[in-house]
């Protein structure tokens, strides 16, 4: 797995056990599962939508939105105490 969603992860459990002022993370940690499961369902949608998109510009908005849905299931995974080498090792299993 790509080393950059391996510091992701580890920047968002510190995070998670040192909130930021302001932080964006620290207040989808503080809204639980229902908004960081709610901004999933968001960007999830929005990366659909993205697909239907043509050209080098659906392609480029389907890239970002995929970051975004990428970003909110790091933040759900670590709200979890989910590590992401358990989530690598389902992958392999499966």
């Amino acid at each position: 797995m790509s080393q950059v969603l391996h510091q992701l992860m580890s920047v968002l459990e510190d995070r998670k056990i040192n909130p930021p002022p302001n932080s964006y993370t620290a207040r989808l940690y503080a809204g639980g599962d229902a908004k960081i499961g709610s901004k999933i369902t968001e960007e999830a949608h929005e990366l659909v939508e993205a697909a239907g998109e043509v050209g080098e510009q659906g392609r480029r908005h389907m890239i970002y939105e995929a970051s975004d849905v990428i970003y909110h299931l790091f933040v759900m995974l670590a709200h979890h105490n989910i590590s992401l080498p358990e989530v690598e090792a389902e992958i392999g299993r499966r």
